[in-house]
């Protein structure tokens, strides 16, 4: 591992600010793969390397060679303006997006100038001092010159799957050759406990970087990936066809070479969805912008759709059916006596753990202000607070469900262990009652689960209190957590969200089914779920979950809504059932083993009061852990998806009729149905219009339920719409060359107005299932759409019209072009009833 550095620096001042940016600069970015933002320029030269658009610049050129100086500067123009209009609207989006990001990058709290700071992961340096407690990605290589029961999970380097407990060495003595366990690495995430340390290695010169750069390789298609590269895929078969039909037939009628490859190469852009991408790009970047004032912020834009898709949401109760505002509210013996001795073990537990700071141990903390019993117990000058001190931790993990912290005063040294009941009363085999020990027998043992089970029936999250003397040695286990003395219980109150009922209504009204996945005991998770109107059955343990197979378990998940007891690892099982199952499934969590249920679910939601393992893990974070905000973000997800969609099908229904009618009038006419000229001016001012269609409103009949791709839906626009606009386009051909005796220059003039106006005006029926005439378009959409189309009516009547080869069409053709406008339109709209009946069921 190269130092250009040296990474030896004061402690307790870190690097100073102008270092620390003298060594970003020369070292580059904290990223373990590159990821440098493309240029403007660089945008803009992909978007030119192009075959279409390098074809027509060849051609452009070509023509300017052999005189024809109009038409080459025409298409040169076309082309330009087209790719300007691509990249001013799909830049604009991507930083708009980035904007967002922002606000959620990964930070890492460094010494700078002697300030512990917090600042963006990106810019921690090599000589960097950084802090590390429970909860906290390791932001780079470093060596640790201070722990405090530092336990650090590096299962994504080393496959270990316990947490490794840390040791620190001395600052002098730190080297690139240090010994691992007192080394933390970049990409793994501490459990338990605190440390400082010092940065070795960032970037790519990380254990983890190495690797990342040696398997760094493009991400899983999403679906909706997929779905715009097989929609592309179709549009570029039936281009190649029609291009190779239009130059095979110039070629038979011995037609000039030159216009009839400028001619095919146009008819090949306006059939190509060329504006896709920034469609897209832009559609998803409003979204993300929507959703961000909705308090959802978006970390990978091509989750989006995933997101809009979502029919399942698995989440835990807590915060999600309840405030998560928890108070204590009694502390009991085994018998249900209050009981101060309880107390006074539960506070020393959480006074001491260095895990990350629950809600429940924030309740214990802070009781002792509220609670006269408490404060009692637990004064500044108590003995028994100040006697003891911390000796070691066994931090809490979701197999034994427990924590215990060692402390000894001068008489004794004790093991004191707080966790769920279920998980503690099996490792204790005696209980304590009215300051006496006694052997928990079968009765005793009984008594003391009614106890704690009466209480979680009303609602009460329970924690239970064990302690044990222990002997002396450096180092305490999970193992060391046997025979212990059941001191009592502890309550807790965290009442149901008086929003959580209409937000389950909601979500269910609107497609998305909600089951809980939580590690809390059944009974307490029954009367929450009843409180908040969600309809329970059979609540599903961990234990039964443990015993089925991944083909039963697909069963039990469909008709099952509440799961109770379950372990990090379950809820993945869980997940992946729902999954092989056909779901789109959301996963909400904050927590430390949340990481690897973001990561199964085809959504991954975190908040942003969740520890940093679970936000790096998520798609989505919400700025307010709420349903109503879920809610509200998944139908934004929706809308975008419902706008991409009304450029597909616009793509495929009279924009490909249009082309396919050229490619055929080719056949008969005596000379070109359109200049190559006037197709690229058609298609510029027809994707000039589609540009607002990120802004346009979306029906409610597409957001009431999830939507997916179907390809099929997309052909079948293609197949009956597609059609429909041949016709009309074959009719205005008759029309033209029957009724109103055109000349060439007239027929051009004639058909590039009607099929203009045909292939934009039908947003207004596509972009709804319903009745357009109530279903109301967004104001830019309307407005770009009746421009273009006043725009190719009055071009004609101008001297820009001439020198395109235009001519005034006459005021008979203008009435015969509103009628037939008009009826297409209500052809279409009939047609595009039944279609989207079987599209929305």
């Amino acid at each position: 591992m190269t130092r250009p550095f040296d990474i030896h620096v004061d402690a307790s001042a870190g690097l100073s600010t102008t270092e620390a940016r003298l060594r970003l600069s020369k070292i580059g970015p904290n990223e373990p793969v590159s990821s440098r933002r493309t240029s403007g320029l660089v945008q803009i030269l992909f978007l030119f390397v192009n075959p279409l658009v390098i074809i027509l610049l060849i051609a452009s050129a070509i023509s300017a060679a052999v005189g024809e100086v109009l038409n080459a500067s025409i298409i040169a123009l076309m082309v330009v303006l087209s790719v300007a209009l691509n990249f001013i609207q799909t830049y604009r989006s991507q930083r708009a997006v980035e904007r967002i990001r922002k606000e959620v990058a990964p930070t890492a709290t460094v010494l700078r100038d002697g300030n512990w700071t917090e600042i963006p992961r990106r810019e921690v340096v090599p000589g960097d001092v950084i802090s590390l407690t429970a909860g906290d990605l390791v932001p780079a290589d470093a060596c640790l010159f201070k722990v405090r029961d530092l336990h650090v999970q590096q299962a994504a380097l080393t496959g270990e799957s316990l947490p490794v407990e840390k040791e620190a060495i001395a600052l002098q003595a730190v080297s690139p050759d240090t010994s691992d366990d007192h080394k933390v690495f970049l990409g793994t995430s501490v459990v338990s406990g605190t440390g400082t340390a010092l940065v070795m290695a960032t970037g790519k010169n990380t254990a983890f970087g190495d690797i990342a750069t040696r398997l760094a390789t493009k991400p899983p298609e999403t679906e909706f990936e997929r779905g715009t590269r097989q929609f592309g895929l179709l549009i570029m078969k039936t281009t190649i066809l029609l291009v190779l039909f239009v130059l095979l037939v110039s070629v038979v009628l011995h037609r000039d070479f030159l216009e009839s490859l400028l001619f095919a190469v146009a008819l090949a852009v306006g059939l190509t969805p060329e504006f896709l991408p920034m469609i897209t790009t832009v559609t998803l970047g409003q979204g993300a912008v929507h959703m961000a004032r909705k308090k959802v912020i978006v970390k990978h834009l091509e989750a989006m759709q995933n997101f809009g898709s979502i029919d399942v949401l698995c989440s835990d109760k807590t915060g999600t059916l309840t405030s998560c505002e928890m108070a204590l509210d009694q502390h009991l013996d085994p018998f249900g006596t209050p009981s101060e001795r309880v107390f006074l073990l539960a506070y020393l537990n959480s006074l001491h753990e260095t895990g990350v700071n629950n809600p429940l141990d924030q309740a214990i903390k802070q009781s002792r202000s509220s609670n006269p019993l408490d404060a009692a117990v637990l004064q500044h000058d108590h003995p028994d607070i100040h006697a003891y001190r911390k000796i070691d931790e066994i931090p809490f993990d979701f197999e034994r469900r427990r924590v215990s912290i060692v402390v000894e005063n001068e008489n004794e040294r004790l093991l004191i262990t707080k966790g769920a009941p279920e998980s503690v009363l099996p490792v204790c085999s005696a209980y304590e009652l009215d300051g006496q020990q006694r052997p928990l027998d079968a009765d005793a043992r009984a008594h003391s689960e009614t106890t704690y089970r009466e209480l979680c029936a009303k609602g009460f999250r329970m924690l239970a209190v064990a302690y044990a003397a222990v002997p002396l040695k450096d180092v305490y286990r999970a193992a060391d957590e046997k025979d212990l003395v059941l001191a009592g219980f502890l309550t807790f109150s965290d009442p149901p969200l008086e929003s959580a009922k209409l937000a389950l209504q909601d979500l269910s009204r609107d497609g998305i089914e909600v089951k809980i996945l939580t590690g809390d005991n059944e009974l307490v998770t029954q009367h929450i779920c009843s409180q908040v109107g969600l309809d329970v059955g059979r609540i599903i343990l961990g234990n039964e979950l443990e015993r089925m197979t991944d083909t039963a378990l697909a069963q039990v998940v469909e008709r099952t809504f509440v799961f109770a007891r379950v372990s990090p690892a379950q809820k993945n099982r869980i997940i992946l059932a729902l999954k092989r199952r056909s779901h789109v499934v959301g996963y909400l969590g904050d927590g430390i083993n949340d990481a690897p249920s973001l990561h199964a679910a085809d959504v991954g939601i975190s908040v942003s009061t969740a520890v940093d393992v679970a936000k790096d893990a998520a798609d989505f974070i919400l700025l307010e852990r709420s349903l109503n905000v879920l809610h509200e973000g998944i139908i934004e997800g929706r809308k975008a998806f419902g706008n991409v969609m009304k450029y597909l099908l616009m793509g495929t229904s009279s924009n490909f009729g249009n082309m396919f009618s050229m490619a055929v009038a080719s056949l008969f006419l005596p000379f070109l149905p359109m200049l190559p000229t006037q197709i690229l001016l058609n298609n510029f001012l027809y994707d000039l219009a589609q540009v607002t269609i990120p802004t346009d409103h979306v029906d409610r009949t597409f957001i009431h339920k999830p939507q997916r791709w179907n390809v099929s839906m997309i052909r079948d626009f293609m197949i009956y719409i597609g059609p429909i606009s041949s016709i009309y386009d074959f009719l205005t051909f008759f029309a033209l060359l029957k009724v109103f005796h055109a000349s060439e220059q007239l027929f051009h003039t004639g058909w590039f107005v009607e099929s203009l106006a045909t292939q934009t005006l039908v947003i207004f029926i596509i972009r709804t299932a319903g009745n357009p005439l109530r279903s109301r378009p967004s104001v830019a959409l309307a407005t770009t759409t009746v421009l273009v189309v006043l725009v190719g009516v009055v071009i004609p009547y101008t001297a820009v019209g001439g020198l395109l080869g235009f001519t005034a069409l006459p005021a008979t053709f203008l009435v015969f072009l509103a009628v037939a406008s008009a009826t297409y339109l209500l052809l279409v709209e009939v047609v595009k009833r039944r279609l989207m009946r079987r599209l929305l069921g």
